[in-house]
């Protein structure tokens, strides 16, 4: 089957914005849906794009939403819980009836985006929500050709990871780090993005699912030391132990924003790297982190 109409959710969002636009230079005709049309109007001009308000929470708003479509990406994810936006809704219960959506309609082709380390038993509750909306949508793997994307942390231009440092760095002479240990292997935004399209419509990534991770791995301290250096600015950094790592995340959960919360330190009880090398078949090869951040961070 050829695909010509792929319709994003989640398309407004930092990853999404840079795979709806790679899909639109494809030549793909690309369907975003949005709560919030505002949010996504840097992607009205591309030419083969449209972006479509929905109210996913609807199965027939999102049945009416994919009609037409030949395949469908889910990027829909969420670090906090909020209010009705809770882990088990956005990561279990939508990608599950989106899934059936999808059967319902024909739609034999849904790319997902999930977690690096997520499973069943994982310590955060954000990553073992990752996993229950793995396996809820591999429960239609007869129906449908599925792959699932699990990445490490996402770095880019417009990025909420290491421009959050770099604002840090700008403004206080002293980083507080909990889990300065934590281990990450980033992973450049425009990667992933490649990945996805590459995968669209290569029939070896069906039925699949794929770690993502760039070339190197990096302690979280490492990581705000680098940023550091391309700013060039140095900063006292203070690792937190495990304890106070649990109390500074209690306390960042209750400032506008929640920077930062005690979910957020237990997924960061597991190495966030990959077991094995990037497939061959996505046919990406990661860029260094090294060699990307410079170009926005000190923009």
């Amino acid at each position: 089957m050829t695909i010509k109409k792929v319709c994003v959710l989640g398309g407004a969002g930092f990853v999404g914005s840079h795979i709806v636009a790679k899909l639109d230079a494809a030549g793909y005709k690309v369907k975003v849906l949005t709560r919030h049309r505002e949010r996504a109007k840097h992607l009205i001009l591309l030419p083969n794009v449209e972006v479509s308000t929905c109210d996913i929470a609807s199965n027939n708003a999102m049945s009416d939403a994919l009609s037409g479509c030949d395949a469908v990406i889910n990027l829909i994810g969420i670090l906090h819980e909020n209010g009705s936006s809770t882990f088990e809704t956005v990561h279990h219960q939508i990608p599950r009836r989106l899934a059936q959506v999808c059967e319902e309609l024909g739609i034999i082709r849904l790319l997902h985006m999930s977690a690096l380390r997520a499973g069943k038993y994982a310590p955060s509750k954000y990553l073992r929500s990752k996993a229950e909306g793995e396996t809820a949508i591999s429960e239609f793997s007869k129906k449908l050709d599925i792959t699932i994307f699990k990445p490490s942390v996402i770095f880019g231009r417009g990025d909420s990871f290491l421009n959050l440092f770099a604002t840090i760095i700008k403004l206080l002479p002293v980083v507080v780090l909990g889990k300065p240990n934590a281990k990450f292997q980033p992973i450049w935004v425009e990667d992933v993005a490649q990945a996805f399209v590459n995968a669209l419509e290569n029939t070896a990534t069906y039925d699949k699912t794929y770690e993502l991770g760039g070339p190197k791995i990096y302690t979280l301290r490492e990581l705000v030391q680098i940023v550091m250096d391309v700013l060039g600015k140095q900063r006292v950094i203070i690792g937190l132990n495990k304890p106070l790592s649990y109390v500074q995340g209690l306390a960042l959960e209750y400032l506008p924003g929640k920077l930062m919360t005690r979910d957020n330190v237990r997924s960061m009880e597991v190495d966030n790297v990959t077991e094995s090398a990037i497939a061959q078949e996505l046919g990406i090869a990661p860029k260094p982190l090294e060699a990307v951040i410079p170009e926005y961070l000190n923009n």
